[in-house]
């Protein structure tokens, strides 16, 4: 299996952690590069890239690695103490993904119970736009826009456009995108619940 390495993506702070993670729960686990790789339907070559932190790996791979070590992407990224509360400082949140653009999405947080909901910061610059792949059967994304607006392209439908103050639901087993048509930057809160 070959996977195109993107020009946005993961950030290297992001990269770096999930790398360093997956080797930990590999080697816990015993299992070689090649049978994680096999179990999660990427390379060996991507999976040592990302073990090693030199990946560009689509969030759909670090999700697809993440349940192959049973377990799912926010638990990649996160302190898993069971505390009954988990309070993250300003600034602290796991920067994801960044385009040259300038956008950036950052996981807020997650609950510890799987399937996890995870909490999800974004700004999304004029004419940039994030493709992503369809998540497992069943994942859902809620969306509330805080400032300019977002559009939604989904796959067999006609783009929605959401503006500020306004809220949307968008069933992500399918591909889709977000994009940003406005000229301000669309900043916004994506909670998402993996299928």
């Amino acid at each position: 299996m070959t996977e195109k390495l993107a020009e946005s993506g993961p950030t290297a702070e992001f990269i770096a952690r999930v790398g360093a993670e997956v080797r930990r729960r590999r080697t816990g686990r015993r299992l070689t590069v090649q049978r994680l790789a096999d179990a999660a339907g990427v390379s060996r070559r991507m999976l040592t890239l990302i073990e090693q932190g030199q990946a560009n790996p689509s969030l759909v791979t670090v999700d697809r690695v993440a349940r192959a070590l049973g377990t799912d992407f926010a638990s990649l990224t996160r302190d898993t103490q069971p505390d009954p509360v988990a309070v993250n400082e300003p600034g602290s949140a796991a920067g994801v993904w960044s385009s040259a653009a300038g956008s950036r999405a950052a996981l807020q947080v997650a609950t510890q119970r799987r399937p996890s909901a995870e909490l999800w910061e974004w700004v999304l610059q004029p004419g940039d736009r994030y493709d992503a792949q369809p998540d497992a059967a069943g994942s859902e994304e809620l969306f509330l826009v805080l400032n300019g607006a977002l559009t939604l392209e989904v796959e067999g439908l006609e783009p929605v456009t959401v503006t500020a103050g306004g809220s949307a639901r968008l069933a992500s087993d399918r591909s889709y995108a977000y994009a940003n048509h406005g000229r301000e930057p669309a900043r916004y809160v994506r909670v998402v619940r993996l299928g």
